[in-house]
């Protein structure tokens, strides 16, 4: 993403902004695609994978993926 802004002329600090933004807001973005399509906790390890599998089609990084199904999981 980063590399398509310079081509296209992006001043490098409002590159580096944005992907600052960008990542702060991931993982909320994330928890809120996920909260569309479920309404349940993973209760197994298949159930885990399942929606951590929809949640990379959709994008989003291992990390985040994590963060979202682990952390909404403390907070239930």
């Amino acid at each position: 993403m980063a590399n398509e802004l310079r081509e296209k002329g992006i001043d490098e600090d409002l590159i580096t902004e944005a992907l600052i933004s960008v990542k702060q807001n991931e993982v909320e973005n994330a928890l809120h695609v996920w909260q569309k399509k479920y309404d349940h906790m993973p209760t197994s390890r298949e159930d885990w994978a399942r929606q951590a599998r929809f949640l990379q089609s959709r994008g989003f990084g291992f990390d985040v993926i994590k963060k979202v199904l682990n952390t909404k999981k403390d907070s239930v």
